[in-house]
């Protein structure tokens, strides 16, 4: 199969941590919220839908982290920098949610397909670049 479906994890940032959300169940593990892209939705629409639903949350998202992380044969996950506008975290769909530091992040059992973008992200948070105002408004060209 060449073409995967998208599925989008956001790396929402406030006050300089993540929020991690830990899905239960036997394929359960920490990751960053999110969900599949729908037919005719942008990815960041889908995003900021899915943290919505999920969560409660209202985000700006922003910049991408790095390429895509192939998910089995049919998807592929691409994580997203986002900014929390509005609301707290309520949980509907995972068992467990935290705000985690870059000095945290490898202390949590990350999905395999979110493990490559911790890296990318733990140095965003070290830098304080996760936070800026201008990366958090600025996306990839849709």
């Amino acid at each position: 199969m060449t073409d995967r479906q998208v599925v989008v994890g956001v790396a929402v940032v406030r006050d300089g941590k993540v929020l991690a959300a830990l899905r239960s169940g036997d394929q359960g593990g920490w990751e960053f919220p999110g969900g599949k892209v729908e037919p005719g939705e942008s990815e960041q629409a889908a995003g900021a839908r899915e943290l919505a639903e999920e969560l409660g949350l209202r985000v700006r998202i922003g910049p991408v982290l790095g390429s895509g992380q192939p998910i089995g044969e049919r998807y592929l996950l691409r994580v997203y920098v986002a900014q929390l506008t509005a609301g707290e975290p309520v949980l509907r769909e995972h068992t467990e949610i935290r705000w985690v530091g870059a000095e945290e992040l490898d202390q949590l059992a990350w999905l395999e397909p979110d493990r490559p973008f911790v890296h990318r992200l733990r140095e965003l948070l070290a830098d304080g670049e996760a936070i800026s105002h201008d990366s958090a408004t600025s996306g990839p060209a849709p």
